[in-house]
């Protein structure tokens, strides 16, 4: 038998023993700690299934059904759930490294507490998703709908945001520094509190968007839309740069990114006074009279 072969039949047992389980209660986490996958299961219907702690390591689920699929805890390693739809699924407490979940869709899927370092979630449907306190370090949300999704004290540090549609969702203490929002929608959108050091906003949307205490420092903002945007001060933009074509709330300003690129631009300080002068020193004292 190929390995393929073998794979599959691998695969087809783990899904039979699944039969029992499927009805077990939510308590019996025994038996979904025994459960791995491998191999490839395209266009598998597994809606509904208790996956809890499920094992997924080199895994094909392309086009997958999992709507509303107990998965939390569960392991996606290296796996390919592209095109799979996860709507309503709970996957809090998952971890996805590495695994490409391209165009898939997690419509109001719970997926605080994720951990998935290096997932490709490019184009992926994430509308109305709890991805608070989750970990997406250097994951790819290129084109991702990330509309009304709840991203509150998330880690996005160097991650691609490139050309999201983020409309209303909600960043506030989330990390996001280093990151490419570029061109993304941002509008009504919430940064409170976030941390966007050295991250490149250019061309992007944020009219409507909140930016109370948000940091900017050594942000990119070229072409930025900013109209309209609340809690937006000249000490956070001064932080910032901009080479032209940002629009901003009436009386702010933003300096020139001075051709500098990356974000390894240098921010033009006032020099500090000069120090006060060191005082002079006490005169020696008189000497006694005889």
């Amino acid at each position: 038998m190929s390995r393929l072969g073998v794979s599959i039949a691998a695969l087809t047992l783990s899904l039979a023993a699944l039969a029992g389980p499927a009805h077990a209660s939510i308590e019996d986490k025994d038996v979904a700690k025994l459960t791995s996958f491998g191999g490839m299961c395209a266009n598998c219907d597994l809606a509904g299934r208790k996956l809890m702690n499920a094992k997924f390591a080199g895994a094909t689920f392309v086009k997958a059904i999992l709507i509303g699929a107990d998965l939390r805890g569960a392991m996606f390693y290296g796996s390919n759930f592209s095109s799979a739809d996860l709507s309503r699924a709970d996957l809090r407490g998952a971890e996805m490294r590495g695994a490409n979940f391209v165009a898939a869709n997690f419509t109001d899927a719970r997926m605080s507490g994720v951990e998935s370092s290096g997932a490709n979630l490019q184009s992926a449907i994430l509308v109305r998703v709890d991805l608070s306190s989750s970990e997406l370090h250097g994951s790819q949300l290129i084109g991702a709908n990330l509309t009304k999704a709840r991203l509150s004290n998330a880690e996005l540090t160097g991650s691609s945001l490139q050309g999201v549609i983020a409309r209303d969702a909600d960043f506030s203490n989330s990390d996001i520094n280093r990151a490419s929002l570029i061109g993304g929608r941002f509008e009504g959108a919430s940064f409170r509190n976030a941390d966007l050091t050295g991250s490149s906003l250019q061309g992007a949307n944020f009219s409507g968007a909140d930016f109370h205490n948000a940091d900017l420092t050594m942000a990119i903002l070229t072409g930025a839309d900013f109209t309209g945007a609340r809690g937006l001060d000249q000490d956070q933009l001064d932080e910032a740069c901009g080479d032209g074509g940002v629009r901003l709330p009436s009386g702010l300003t933003v300096r020139p990114c001075n051709g500098l690129r990356n974000a390894h631009f240098m921010l033009l300080r006032e020099m500090p006074k000069a120090p006060p002068a060191a005082p002079k020193p006490p005169a020696p004292p008189k000497p006694p009279k005889w």
